[in-house]
């Protein structure tokens, strides 16, 4: 008996360009695990079109008429808290980048590297982890930074030092297996502290919290 093929992830694509859109598909379109099924030309017609159609990812232009790609990012994140958000813009720019990720965004990804960056990006998201190009890591260093400069203080203490060092290794992309060979526990042990920290900081999944431990400072940049 053969094994049934995984059903591709399913694409909302949102640009108010049908020709960038046209473009964005073609990429999207010509891997075998991902399928655009759903085009929007706003950010309203996004939300709608969410609502009408089985969707597990929406790509989000960031500027967008009526609703903007963030403004819809927001409302998607409320009405369909299961669907994996990434913004797609031309805008290489720190402001919208960190409002991309107050809005539920797992990442952000530039128009000018799509062709490059855009199929990793979903494959990630998918896989509840952030995909952040180069500029955007450097800006949340320098945030980081900053925040540290002016003397505002890292979250209260609210892990144990061992949860803390799970945290950090989960957020670095490591495996169960792979963290409970650093740590040398059992892998039951690593997925229970996993589930303590889900549960202790109300987190649904490994792309929050990665960007838990990106607030805490605990990622060494």
């Amino acid at each position: 008996m053969t094994t049934p093929e995984p059903r591709p992830i399913r694409v909302l694509l949102a640009d108010d360009h049908a020709l960038v859109r046209r473009g964005v598909r073609l990429i999207l379109d010509n891997e075998p695990d991902l399928e655009v099924v759903a085009e929007a030309g706003d950010g309203a017609e996004a939300i709608a079109m969410a609502r009408s159609h089985e969707v597990d990812l929406a790509v989000l232009d960031v500027a967008m008429p009526r609703l903007t790609g963030l403004q819809a990012a927001r409302e998607l994140a409320t009405v369909k808290p299961g669907l994996r958000i990434l913004m797609l813009t031309m805008y290489d720019n720190e402001q919208y980048f960190f409002q991309a990720l107050k809005a539920g965004a797992s990442g952000y990804v530039l128009k000018s590297v799509a062709d490059r960056d855009l199929v990793a990006a979903c494959r990630a998201a998918m896989r509840g982890e952030p995909f952040l190009y180069p500029g955007a890591v450097a800006a949340l260093i320098r945030n980081y930074l900053d925040r540290a400069r002016n003397g505002e203080e890292p979250p209260d203490q609210v892990l144990t030092s061992r949860e803390e060092e799970v945290l950090k290794l989960v957020a670095e992309g490591h495996s169960s297996k792979e963290i409970a060979q650093t740590l040398v526990l059992s892998v039951k042990t690593v997925q229970r502290h996993r589930a303590n920290l889900l549960h202790k900081l109300g987190l649904r999944d490994r792309l929050e919290l990665t960007r838990y431990a990106i607030r805490a400072g605990l990622i060494e940049p």
